[in-house]
């Protein structure tokens, strides 16, 4: 496969990864060209399976990057929830979904993240326990172990929310 077909082929995946991996537009793409300017200045010739290959790499440098800014998760969050577009449903429906994604958002970002790397490898590009084990090469049973902690943590975050919705709607 040549450099072109190779981005080609995977460039979609490989952004995904990125994008739910940093939330922010222009650091997932950042992410995904030195992903490729890396795979395409690698001996390929040895690489049987070039998706988990190129996941790996794009794992590796989102990892990177947030371990560099562990403290600066809350200003891109919402940098990047303020320059997302708008839909243009009643006033209402768009502030519900609004209030909506910005909660799961809030409750993703506070995944650990190696957790949250194996649920975006899961749930967004839809790999398989064994493809993400090879992804970021640890045991399938590694994998499994933070999905199943990953959903025990969103199950209890989100839990605690809504009694304190309640709480707070019986005050008023």
């Amino acid at each position: 496969m040549n450099d072109r077909e190779l981005f080609e082929t995977y460039k979609e995946q490989v952004y995904r990864l990125c994008y739910f991996m940093m939330k922010n537009r222009s650091d997932a793409e950042d992410i995904c060209q030195e992903v490729f300017v890396k795979a395409i200045l690698t001996d390929r010739s040895e690489i049987r399976e070039l998706k988990a290959w190129l996941l790996r790499i794009a794992s590796n440098e989102c990892s990177s990057v947030l371990r560099r800014r562990k403290n600066g998760w809350t200003k891109e969050l919402s940098a990047y929830l303020r320059s997302r577009p708008h839909a243009s449903n009643p006033v209402e429906e768009s502030v519900d979904q609004r209030e909506t994604t910005m909660e799961f958002y809030k409750l993703y970002s506070i995944l650990p993240d190696k957790v949250r790397m194996v649920f975006t490898l899961r749930y967004v590009n839809e790999l398989t326990v064994p493809e993400i084990s090879n992804v970021i090469n640890v045991p399938e049973g590694t994998v499994k172990s933070r999905l199943n902690r990953g959903l025990k943590l969103l199950q209890s975050m989100a839990a605690s929310q809504v009694k304190e919705m309640v709480g707070n709607e019986s005050t008023l």
